[in-house]
């Protein structure tokens, strides 16, 4: 989380300014506090984000879509604030804003409802943290500043005696988990999602959470989404957490064309050491007229490959997966849905899943 009191507000901004447009050129290691860089042809920003401490910390950028935490000297009161929250994100972060991701969105703007995103993370068994989405909501399209309408928080895992701003107000199912529900009012409305059970992915629609957000009361759908980050908040240490995927797919806060709006939802089935089972992957054709064919797309983590496939035809380049409708499940009516499944091979240890999801 990004806990910007306002009289710092000034200093983050000169900060971002000072540091971010450097760094598009330099090396992909960062230890400046406030530095970041530009991946994927400005699609993503990365930034280190030291904001709650003085002490070191260097994160290592992958190109690709992630990063790692490589040296983090942390040590703050755990009933107190973190010491970063070093993150890769969509959207516009303090005049820091990335190309062509359709953010500010009003969340009842009918793109709104196509909006997700997916990200992958491993963790170390040291160090006080959590893993957490940062999704910020402001009443205004503001690129620039602190927003101040609500923080939502979707966090995946915690290490330590750490827990979220305010109170648990109660429980949800949302994106097939259980969540603990926090809530807390320090200048903007906090809202945070603690999965009862850790896990090291997530693939979910934006809406899924916030339209929760909506119905107790703490965000209104005349609001804003600025940004969408994906990152860590170290308390202690930190050294070792990584992003290894990282996406956000919309269509720019624009109506769905009317013979489009094909929709990809992805399952993972069984998983193991070195692999797993994603099935079904379910493409549904959301808009209001027939279409003759689809394709999905989505990405691999690093080291891992498909190794079958049924129901589509599947091409890798690099990282990239791209799955194509067969001659006999290409054609959908409106609502219609198919299917189609793969096995991919991981490296031993690892717990990372294909991601961002996206059919067209």
């Amino acid at each position: 989380m990004r806990r910007v009191h306002l009289p710092m507000a000034l200093a983050v901004l000169l900060a971002t300014f000072a540091f971010a447009l450097p760094a598009q050129a330099a090396a992909p290691v960062i230890c400046e506090k406030y530095g970041s860089t530009a991946i994927q042809n400005g699609r993503y920003v990365v930034q280190n984000n030291v904001w709650g401490a003085d002490t070191a910390q260097c994160i290592d950028v992958n190109q690709n879509g992630g990063f790692t935490i490589t040296q983090a000297a942390h040590n703050n009161a755990t009933n107190g604030a973190p010491a970063a929250y070093p993150s890769i994100f969509a959207g516009c972060h303090y005049a820091n804003c990335t190309t062509g991701s359709g953010l500010p969105m009003r969340a009842d703007a009918s793109g709104f409802r196509n909006l997700r995103s997916a990200v992958s993370m491993s963790y170390p068994n040291s160090g006080t943290w959590n893993a957490a989405y940062d999704l910020w909501f402001d009443p205004t399209p503001r690129t620039d500043g602190q927003n101040t309408g609500a923080e939502l928080m979707i966090w995946l895992n915690r290490r330590g005696s750490i827990q979220p701003i305010g109170s648990q107000v109660g429980t949800v199912n949302l994106a097939g988990a259980t969540w603990q529900v926090w809530f807390g009012n320090i200048g903007w409305n906090v809202i945070s999602y603690v999965r009862t059970t850790p896990a090291t992915s997530l693939d979910f629609a934006v809406d899924t959470f916030y339209a929760d957000v909506v119905a107790r009361g703490y965000g209104q759908r005349s609001w804003y989404l600025t940004s969408v980050q994906a990152g860590f908040e170290p308390w202690v240490g930190g050294a070792g957490l990584a992003v290894g995927s990282f996406s956000v797919t919309t269509s720019g806060g624009q109506d769905p064309q009317p013979g489009g709006s094909c929709q990809a939802v992805a399952t993972v089935q069984n998983q193991w050491d070195t692999g797993y089972v994603v099935q079904p992957v379910t493409v549904t054709n959301g808009g209001s007229s027939p279409i003759s064919g689809w394709r999905v797309t989505f990405t691999l983590p690093a080291g891992q490959a498909i190794t079958g496939s049924w129901g589509a035809q599947l091409s890798t380049s690099g990282q990239t997966v791209t799955a194509t409708n067969l001659p006999y499940n290409g054609s959908l009516a409106p609502g219609g849905s198919t299917g189609f499944g793969f096995q991919a091979s991981r490296p031993g240890g690892s717990t990372a899943v294909a991601s961002g999801y996206t059919c067209s």
